[in-house]
């Protein structure tokens, strides 16, 4: 009886993984595709059982993107490494859509930029301010992350922007914030900031190109909706 049993485990444990090599792995279920990340089961539970338990607990794919190594122990039969592994194939997607869209070449319009920076920010739960610096040939040189935080005067100085933007030779920049709520709409603050910045970047000779709000599923741009003569 027990080797029956054992021999249906093994099985189990097996199946996705099986199913993945003869059959690819876009026949696979998300269950089974989580099964195959996971390995095995334990006493209690197969691997099966497992993966389910945690997609269950994630409310589905979307869930397992913001949660943390702590909850994924805190649920039965999933130690560290399980909880590693996980977190290891969940970022590993996020940079793998994120190089799939986002081009560091020729930006050649904001659409470009803004979907790339959709996946890569959507789900910040801070506000991230970050500035594109491109040469005269619209390529970028350079992201950086100016801040995080609320956007506001008194934290994005424009000193820090345009400096960096003379240390890496930059002839443009393109400004991209997210909004946490999920509302890419911007702000007032948003639009006394952005004007702020293209007046000093006219003094500077360096182009403000854009500022792109990012929200859930969608950005808005500056340029894109005429909000400034940029």
């Amino acid at each position: 009886m027990t080797n029956i049993l054992h021999t249906f485990d093994y099985q189990d444990q097996l199946l996705p993984r099986e199913r993945l090599i003869e059959h690819g792995a876009e026949v696979l279920s998300n269950e089974e595709l989580l099964a195959v990340i996971l390995q095995s089961g334990n006493k209690s539970n197969s691997v099966m059982e497992l993966a389910r338990n945690i997609l269950t607990y994630c409310d589905g794919l979307y869930g397992m993107k913001t949660i943390k190594i702590e909850e994924l122990m805190s649920l039965k039969g999933i130690g560290q490494v399980k909880a590693a592994q996980i977190k290891a194939v969940v970022e590993l997607s996020k940079r793998l859509n994120q190089s799939t869209k986002e081009k560091y070449g020729r930006i050649c319009s904001s659409q470009q930029i803004g979907e790339s920076l959709v996946e890569e920010m959507k789900d910040l739960v801070q506000e991230h301010f970050v500035v594109c610096y491109l040469n005269a040939k619209n390529e970028i040189i350079k992201k950086e992350t100016i801040f995080i935080g609320t956007l506001n005067q008194s934290i994005a100085h424009p000193r820090e922007i345009f400096h960096l933007a003379v240390r890496y030779s930059a002839s443009r920049i393109i400004l991209v914030h997210n909004h946490p709520s999920g509302n890419p709409e911007p702000s007032d603050q948003d639009e006394v900031f952005t004007k702020r910045l293209v007046s000093c970047g006219e003094m500077m000779g360096i182009e403000v190109l854009d500022h792109i709000v990012i929200g859930e599923s969608d950005y808005i741009s500056f340029r894109e909706t005429q909000r400034l003569s940029l």
